[in-house]
């Protein structure tokens, strides 16, 4: 029988080594590493390329849901998790299973099983997936950070630092304090996952922070423009307009 190579993504040795417990029943299983945190998570799925990956959700430097963000070849994910609210978004990836802990040897099993036959079938994890367009937060709380990955390179983007979006067909540019940095989400993510209080979309291109805005300008006509405190000149929609007004109380 081929093993299934795994790696297992956990902060908490305790979860860790429960983990080695249960699997040590699975002879198919063949554990290629553990680590801690999420910046090591991306580096050894990229290099290891593992069929199976065990993945806590809050972890150290990067969240489970950001590593999928980065990994090149998604491979199969069990979540292992104290938080049930990650569980409609882990399944929207396409998630072999969500285990609640603590869980029992009974329900791994289960999980193993399911990984197991999935991957018979020649199936890993979903690459386009991972990238489901709904926001990575819950109802009453917006994204604080953005993760972009450069090369080699993780870059965390502070929301707060970013002055703002411009669509870039299946990716967006994100303009921030430290840069330019090419995401490949959508607007429509950008727009519902960012604090309306703070960001703003005022044109289908463009999503800019209100604390970013230097001036609304008439340039023609009918037609408006956002100066920008950053030295840029942006267009700006009726809808935009309208938004604009709404937040700037105009």
């Amino acid at each position: 029988m081929k093993k299934i190579k795994a790696l297992i993504i956990e902060d908490e040795k305790p979860a860790r080594d429960l983990l080695n417990n249960y699997i040590a029943d699975h002879e198919q299983i063949e554990v290629i590493g553990e680590v801690d945190n999420g910046f090591d998570a991306v580096k050894i799925i990229n290099e290891s390329n593992p069929d199976l990956i065990f993945l806590d959700i809050q972890i150290p430097k990067l969240t489970g849901l950001e590593v999928l963000e980065l990994v090149e070849n998604m491979p199969c994910v069990i979540f292992t998790t104290a938080y049930n609210e990650y569980a409609i978004k882990a399944f929207e990836i396409n998630a072999v299973d969500y285990l609640l802990k603590p869980y029992s040897r009974k329900r791994f099993a289960e999980s193993i099983d399911k990984a197991s036959v999935r991957l018979a079938n020649g199936e890993k994890g979903d690459n386009e997936k991972r990238l489901i367009d709904t926001p990575n937060t819950t109802e009453d709380e917006f994204l604080q950070r953005v993760v972009i990955k450069d090369r080699s390179k993780i870059n965390v983007v502070p929301t707060s630092e970013i002055k703002y979006i411009e669509a870039q067909d299946d990716y967006v540019m994100i303009y921030a304090e430290k840069g330019r940095f090419l995401k490949q989400k959508t607007m429509k993510f950008f727009e519902s996952s960012l604090d309306p209080k703070q960001f703003v979309r005022i044109h289908r291109s463009y999503i800019v922070n209100i604390n970013n805005i230097l001036s609304l300008q008439l340039y023609e006509k009918d037609s408006y423009v956002v100066k920008t405190a950053c030295g840029n000149t942006l267009k700006v929609s009726k809808t935009g307009l309208k938004k604009i007004k709404q937040q700037l109380d105009m």
